[in-house]
């Protein structure tokens, strides 16, 4: 960003602290704190292994400095402060979980959110309904930019180390499943073994729907299955496709197709796509709720799971207003915000505010006119 823009976009975001106080996680006096800030002459810069007595001490830091982006530790320390990971004394951590849309899908920004929405909603049934995590216990949190954390802040949790945290994230990801435990017979299928049937029975109709020779090339290719063997697998496919999973785990092609690249990612698509290393980092800075994303200036909100379906971040994370600002866009340019559609090209145009923090956040676009 050229000065003139880093200038608007700060005002704007000391504006927006100055009648808001940034939400103080629990135990405040246990995290430590990092902080990257605007900065003219080159870029944003970190500040870390900061710490704060009380919210007043942490408001009055924020207004006075304007940070681009904050972040508290997942962790509770001894002494948050203190410069070296050893001598902060660790004493337990939150577990966490970070979704980002660019892990799961490329396309439109709205189209992203959208998605990433959806794998927030499926984590959190999978935490409550499978492993047992009460909904009191999860805060989430829109990061401001493309995706939500998942904050799981049972007291029983917090001493974990990062090899029960991997436990965790595997089994949300669908890592490391055992396809023979998954088809065994004799139990009423639910969890990993319901998702993984019916990721195996919609692969084998997606198989069924391909023509003939893309059916043939993908078996004895991927599948490594011989040209006979194929087409009779084929011949046979609709009726296969509807036994039991027993039968299914005890056809050979099945299980040589259950090895593919392919049915691998269908069966990765059934999980959660949680980044995994977030997960199992018991020291992670994470954003703080209710402060603003340097990145997008949109807020990043905490949310109650009741609330998520409803929640628009196009509208509801947006903070700023409608008064015009004159900007020079870099690119041609079509989003929403606000409930409203842009299509703008390349050159100066008038925008409302809350558009033009966005664009200038994203390198979109500069405030039109400045050095």
């Amino acid at each position: 960003m050229k000065p003139a823009t880093i200038e608007f976009v700060k005002q704007r975001f000391a504006e927006y602290y100055q009648r808001q106080t940034l939400a103080a996680p629990s135990s405040l006096e246990q995290r430590e704190w990092g902080f990257v800030f605007f900065d003219a002459a080159s870029a944003v810069r970190m500040r870390r292994h900061m710490a704060f007595a009380d919210p007043l001490e942490l408001t009055a830091y924020v207004r006075s400095l304007i940070p681009a982006h904050a972040y508290y530790s997942t962790a509770y320390y001894q002494t948050p402060s203190a410069p070296t990971m050893n001598d902060k004394h660790w004493a337990g951590a939150d577990l966490i979980f970070d979704l980002d849309a660019d892990q799961i899908v490329r396309g439109p920004y709205a189209m992203m959110l959208a998605r990433v929405k959806e794998e927030t909603v499926k984590l959190v049934g999978m935490l409550t309904d499978e492993l047992g995590f009460a909904r009191n216990h999860i805060r989430i949190a829109f990061s401001g930019g493309r995706g939500y954390h998942i904050h799981v802040t049972d007291i029983a949790v917090r001493g974990w180390e990062s090899p029960e945290r991997r436990e965790v994230v595997d089994y949300v990801c669908g890592i490391g499943l055992d396809p023979g435990v998954m088809l065994a017979p004799g139990r009423t299928p639910a969890g990993w073994r319901w998702r993984y049937i019916e990721a195996l029975r919609d692969h084998l109709l997606w198989l069924e729907g391909l023509d003939a020779a893309e059916a043939a090339a993908y078996l004895t290719g991927p599948a490594g299955i011989g040209k006979r063997a194929a087409a009779e697998f084929l011949a046979g496919l609709g009726a296969l496709r509807e036994k039991d999973p027993g039968t299914l785990r005890e056809n050979r092609i099945v299980r040589a197709i259950m090895g593919t690249p392919a049915f691998e990612e269908r069966v990765r698509g059934a999980g959660a796509r949680a980044d995994e290393p977030v997960t199992t980092d018991i020291k992670r800075l994470i954003r703080a709720p209710g402060s603003l994303h340097g990145g997008s200036g949109m807020r990043v909100v905490p949310l109650d799971s009741r609330d998520l379906a409803e929640f628009d971040p196009l509208v509801d994370a947006v903070v700023f207003g409608d008064r015009e600002v004159r900007v020079d866009l870099q690119m041609n340019v079509a989003t929403s915000l606000l409930g409203n559609t842009y299509t703008l090209k390349t050159g100066p145009a008038s925008v409302p505010e809350a558009l033009a923090v966005f664009l200038c956040c994203r390198s979109m676009a500069e405030i039109a006119g400045g050095a």
